[in-house]
C-alpha cells in the first residue's frame, strides 16, 4: 500500500491511503488521523490500511468515484501534501554507498580508514519538520554551498535496543524518499570543531508517498531497493544510479547500527545516504559528486552548486516505468532573514 499525509489538519497531516498508479486518495480517520499514529500501533492499523488501500483500487479501476469506507474518493493532487511523516520522533542518516566516500577522500589525497567497511557511518540529521515534496528550499544565501541528496529512506515501528540485522528486518514499515538538503560550504568549518552537523543540515524533502516493502516486488530484496534512482536539474538529466548496488550496509544493518545502545521509536527514519555507484556513466546524486568527480579529472571542480531559482526533480520507477514514490519537485528560493 501506499500512505501520504495532507497538509491539512496540523503539524502532523492527515493520513491517506494513495492508489498504486498515484492518481486517487482516501483519508482514513476510521484508522488513524496521522501516519504518525498509525505507525505506533502499526500491528493493528496496517492491516486496516491494507483493507483500505484494496477497496481503494477497485474503485479506482471503475472510474475513481465513490467511497470507502464511507469516506470519499478524491483526485490526489502532490501539491496540497505534506511529507508522508510532516515530523518524526527521529532522522538518523547513513552513508552506504563508499564510492561516494572513497571519492570525496581521495579527492583530497585521503584513504578511507578500513573501519568505514564494517562499520557504518551515520549522523543524527533533522526531524522536527520535513518538507512536503513540492515545497521550496528556502535559504538564505547561495554562498552557503547549496546542495542536494537524492537518497532512500526506510521508516520504522517500535525497536528494540540490541537487534541483530536479522531481527532489524522486521522493523522496517515503510519505504520512500528523500531530497537530503546540504550545505557544503558551512560543513568543512562544522566538522573541523569534531562535534558533526548542525548549520550544514537544513530540513530535508521527502516523496509524496511512502510504501510498503511489498509494493516493490523483487525490487525489494537483501533489505536494499535495487531500482535506480533519477535526478534531474532544470530539467536536465543529472543521474540515475543504481540503489541496490554498491550498498555496502542495508537498511536491516543500519537500523541495527543505530540501536545498538537505544531503542527506536516508532516512526523513525533511516537514510541510506548518497547513491553512488562505481559506474561514474550512472550519474550522481549530489553535485558533490559531481565536482568531486571533475576535481580528481581536472583538478578543479567546474560545475556550481545549486542557485536561487534552479530546480531539482527526484523519482524512482519501476521496471515498467511506473513512479514508485511520486517525484520530488522543489525550487530553491531566498529566504530572507526575519526582522
Amino acid at each position: 500500500m501506499k500512505l501520504a499525509s495532507l497538509k491539512s489538519g496540523g503539524r502532523d497531516g492527515t493520513l491517506i491511503v494513495a492508489s498504486r498508479d498515484l492518481r486517487k486518495a482516501v483519508a482514513v480517520p476510521q484508522v488513524a488521523h496521522t501516519l504518525q499514529r498509525a505507525l505506533e500501533d502499526w500491528h493493528n492499523a496496517a492491516p486496516r490500511l491494507n483493507a483500505v488501500a484494496e477497496l481503494l483500487e477497485e474503485v479506482a479501476g471503475n472510474g475513481g468515484t465513490g467511497l470507502v469506507e464511507s469516506q470519499e474518493v478524491f483526485d490526489l493532487d502532490p501539491a496540497v501534501l505534506a511529507a508522508p511523516l510532516p515530523r518524526a520522533y527521529e532522522f538518523v542518516d547513513g552513508s552506504a554507498y563508499l564510492p561516494h566516500v572513497e571519492r570525496v577522500r581521495r579527492a583530497r589525497g585521503a584513504e578511507v580508514p578500513k573501519s568505514f567497511y564494517v562499520d557504518p557511518l551515520m549522523y543524527q540529521a533533522v526531524s522536527a519538520g520535513f518538507l512536503g515534496p513540492r515545497d521550496d528550499v528556502l535559504v538564505v544565501s547561495e554562498d552557503y554551498g547549496i546542495d542536494l541528496e537524492a537518497e532512500v529512506v526506510v521508516v520504522t515501528d517500535d525497536v528494540p535496543m540490541a537487534v541483530t540485522p536479522a531481527q532489524a528486518a522486521g522493523h522496517i514499515q515503510l519505504v520512500g524518499l528523500v531530497n537530503d538538503v546540504s550545505l557544503r560550504n558551512l560543513i568543512p568549518d562544522e566538522l573541523a570543531k569534531g562535534f558533526g552537523f548542525l548549520q550544514s543540515k537544513p530540513r530535508s524533502a521527502l516523496s509524496p508517498v511512502f510504501v510498503t516493502p511489498d509494493e516493490l516486488g523483487d525490487a525489494w530484496r537483501d533489505d536494499k531497493v535495487h531500482l535506480a534512482l533519477t535526478t534531474h536539474i532544470n530539467g536536465d538529466w543529472f543521474g540515475a544510479p543504481e540503489a541496490g548496488v554498491d550498498m555496502q550496509f542495508s537498511f536491516a544493518q543500519l537500523i541495527a547500527h543505530a540501536a545498538k545502545t537505544r531503542p527506536l521509536s516508532a516512526g523513525t527514519l533511516v537514510g541510506s545516504g548518497t547513491i553512488a555507484n562505481q559506474d561514474e556513466s550512472k550519474g550522481a546524486s549530489c553535485l558533490a559528486e559531481r565536482r568531486t568527480l571533475e576535481t580528481l579529472r581536472d583538478g578543479k571542480p567546474s560545475t556550481p552548486f545549486l542557485r536561487f531559482g534552479d530546480r531539482v526533480r527526484i523519482e524512482m520507477l519501476d521496471r515498467a516505468g511506473r513512479s514508485v514514490f511520486g517525484a520530488i519537485e522543489q525550487r530553491i528560493a531566498r529566504l530572507a532573514p526575519p526582522g
